[in-house]
């Protein structure tokens, strides 16, 4: 039986990579019929990119664009307007002894949090390109996703009602992993559909995989392969609340398939690694990896995001100390 999507976009794109109709078979099919990830040579690679830099004299670059593709958040059980309205204070100013200092690109918080933040950001409530900082809010039962569908579209609506610029919708673990990738894709769609605007624009879909639960790398390229065919706009890989989170590996492996998406296209998808990135160190190493794997041009808030809540405080204390002559952060080389 063909797949009924809520969406002809996702599908006009599926059918077209698929080669056919777009069926819970031909989806299976497409997505098992993908080459196998060499662990060993994945992991060598990220291993070699992580003994690499950039240019010794970009030291001060490289510290403000981490600070520029962060996602400030705050995930909480306990969390409230004020903490909320702590953290916006924090994104907009991220150093009160350096005005120079970038803001970073979004919030993230639960969707009951989000008119709180739109309100506390005001006038630099925007798009992160243009120097704003935008909101995001996690949705769909986030972090379980253990809920039916009427639900996960209800809180992703709510959201995007509320001002929420961006989704972080969490995919169903569980149907992907017991081979129901027709589900997996139909969920996606509608929530794509859910993320539409009354005025016909769409806030920003960041589709969670939640890679420490797919247990194979190779689980980990199907659902990213299925998550760009169904319209997700980044691929992430952690709710943060799972062990392990982001790592380099699974994070090179990620940006390997956008690449693939834009070459095979010509289309642009971002990737979010969040979790467990908390040293400016760690995070010069993903720069690093996105240059040498999709090109500088992925080093935009459109197209790369840290979601972090301790990572700020370490690069701003490396930017401190740079301007004091007491930097202790890594080495810099050049990549020729």
């Amino acid at each position: 039986m063909t797949m009924q999507t809520t969406s002809l976009a996702p599908a006009e794109r599926a059918v077209r990579v698929l080669g056919g109709d777009l069926t819970e078979r031909s989806l299976r099919q497409y997505l098992e019929g993908l080459s196998g990830v060499d662990a060993v040579g994945l992991e060598q690679r990220a291993a070699g990119l992580a003994t690499r830099s950039i240019k010794t004299s970009s030291k001060a670059w490289a510290l403000d664009r981490i600070i520029e593709l962060i996602d400030l958040t705050t995930l909480e059980g306990a969390d409230t307007p004020g903490k909320v309205r702590s953290l916006v204070a924090k994104a907009l100013t991220p150093d009160a002894s350096d005005p120079s200092t970038p803001r970073v690109a979004a919030v993230c918080v639960y969707g009951d949090m989000v008119p709180y933040a739109v309100e506390a950001l005001g006038s630099a409530h925007g798009d992160p390109d243009d120097g704003l900082v935008s909101v995001a809010a996690v949705a769909t039962a986030f972090p379980s996703g253990r809920a039916s569908l009427a639900v996960k579209l209800a809180d992703t609506r709510d959201a995007v009602a509320a001002g929420a610029d961006e989704i972080d919708m969490v995919i169903d673990r569980g149907a992907f992993l017991s081979g129901r990738h027709g589900k997996v894709f139909e969920e996606i769609v509608a929530v794509k559909e859910a993320c539409r605007r009354d005025d016909g624009s769409y806030a920003s879909l960041k589709v969670i995989l939640e890679t420490g639960e797919l247990n194979t790398y190779d689980n980990v390229r199907r659902a990213s392969w299925l998550s760009i065919l169904a319209g997700g706009d980044f691929i992430k890989t952690s709710t943060g609340k799972v062990s392990p989170a982001a790592t380099l590996p699974v994070t090179l492996l990620m940006l390997e398939v956008v690449r693939d998406w834009h070459r095979l296209t010509g289309e642009y998808v971002g990737v979010k690694p969040a979790g467990g990135i908390r040293a400016s160190k760690d995070a010069v190493r993903y720069l690093v990896t996105v240059a040498e794997t999709v090109g500088e041009q992925w080093l935009q808030p459109h197209l790369f995001r840290f979601g972090a809540s301790s990572l700020l405080n370490d690069v701003l204390l490396q930017r401190q100390k740079l301007r004091t002559g007491r930097y202790s952060g890594p080495d810099y080389v050049t990549i020729d």
